[in-house]
């Protein structure tokens, strides 16, 4: 986005980990930040740190009517929205096999289209201004596809195709769009914010079993601090060009390259068939 005078940033998720994070770094740095958590009481001590730039909000991103709100109360009291930050979101872990079909639902509401719904709400008045930035936090996941997370990595990778579409759509009118894929960072991500499937079925436990909750070790020792990914983020939208995908951690970087170099194999090997599956013009005309 290039300016680095004073912005507004609407920030969703932002009770813990990541979306507090950055709405610490946000405010320490004298931008306005409307910051939002399912219960606004989770989110009211920015206000007492910063009664003239913080603006707490209740939002449910699943909810359409909160939503138009949100971003109605934050432009009456700050002018704009000029930066949006999707990071609310959860993790759901089940064999594909397990996954229950309301559980996927909401899934599929909070991470995909809880997102479409504030950048719908935010976009007219970006458009007017032909200035903007949104930020759509998906995860390394959306590339990794583990087993036992195929419903979520589908999430992340459907808000993915949306905003690769977007940044095209928007960058003629002044607007950026980053996609964030961090990998594991000391977050509530794999403690409040994960969910699973309620019945397990035995022959999937040597490998999505392997990642239920019970048996998960890795909530409290990730690799990643929040802190450093809220500057991160805040540099990549005040860069001259601001990133269309930023990675963020050494696993994230590490396992975005495995997948690559694996996918460029079965490419290579397979390349001939790949190719060879056009009209024979010169037969066809026998």
């Amino acid at each position: 986005m290039a300016s680095h005078n004073s912005t507004t940033w609407l920030i969703t998720g932002c009770s813990t980990g990541l979306g507090r994070s950055l709405a610490d770094a946000v405010l320490a740095k004298g931008h306005r930040a409307v910051v939002t958590a399912r219960d606004v009481d989770a989110v009211k001590d920015f206000t007492t740190a910063y009664p003239e730039t913080a603006l707490a909000l209740a939002l449910d991103v699943t909810d359409p009517s909160q939503v138009t709100e949100a971003v109605r109360v934050a432009e009456e009291r700050f002018g704009t929205v000029d930066v949006l930050v999707n990071n609310a979101g959860y993790g759901y872990r089940a064999a594909l096999e397990e996954g229950d079909d309301d559980d996927v639902q909401r899934l599929f509401a909070t991470n995909v289209f809880g997102p479409v719904a504030m950048m719908k709400a935010v976009l007219p008045g970006m458009r007017a201004r032909r200035s903007g930035a949104i930020v759509n936090i998906s995860s390394i996941g959306a590339r990794g596809c583990a087993p036992g997370s195929g419903y979520y990595s589908a999430s992340k990778a459907a808000l993915e195709g949306l905003s690769g579409s977007a940044q095209k759509e928007l960058e003629p009118l002044g607007i950026t769009v980053t996609i964030v894929e961090p990998g594991g960072f000391r977050t509530d991500f794999a403690g409040r914010s994960l969910t699973q499937s309620a019945e397990p079925i035995g022959d999937y436990a040597e490998t999505a079993g392997k990642r239920r909750k019970e048996h998960d070790t890795a909530h409290g020792n990730q690799p990643g601090d929040p802190a450093k990914a809220a500057e991160a983020i805040i540099s990549a939208v005040e860069a001259e060009n601001t990133p269309r995908f930023l990675l963020l951690g050494q696993d994230a970087l590490a396992g975005y390259r495995a997948v690559a170099k694996a996918q460029a194999a079965d490419i290579e090997v397979w390349e001939s068939v790949s190719a060879g599956t056009g009209f024979d013009e010169s037969s066809s005309k026998q």
